[in-house]
């Protein structure tokens, strides 16, 4: 449920204090354990090193995030892949499949070349 509109949105004050110390643009990573922290106007076009439990994902912010919440952008679970042993085997079919087309592109004769 969003945050009442009488409060505002709420983005930690230590946040907006490293961006107001920092240059626009640029390229240095602010680190944050602050996940609830709404994406603002003034974070944009900068790198927010965001914690998930076990490291700092780097999120580059971007117009289209602004209203989302940080932590939206570093997800805490891993996903793997579904599937095990058949998956592997489609997987490395496909890519021999890919691997025979691309070499068949390459050894064809260019139309239109005279």
């Amino acid at each position: 449920m969003s945050r009442s509109a009488k409060k505002g949105p709420f983005v930690d004050p230590k946040l907006l204090k490293k961006i107001s110390k920092l240059p626009s643009g640029s390229n240095t990573v602010i680190k944050t354990w602050s996940r609830a922290s709404e994406i603002s106007p003034e974070m944009v076009g900068y790198k927010f090193g965001v914690h998930n439990g076990k490291v700092f994902n780097e999120v580059l912010i971007k117009e289209e995030m602004v209203g989302h919440r940080l932590g939206e952008f570093s997800l805490t679970r891993k996903f793997t892949k579904h599937g095990g042993k058949m998956q592997r085997e489609l997987e490395t079919a496909q890519a021999q499949a890919e691997v025979t087309k691309a070499q068949a592109a390459k050894t064809a004769p260019v139309a239109g070349k005279k």
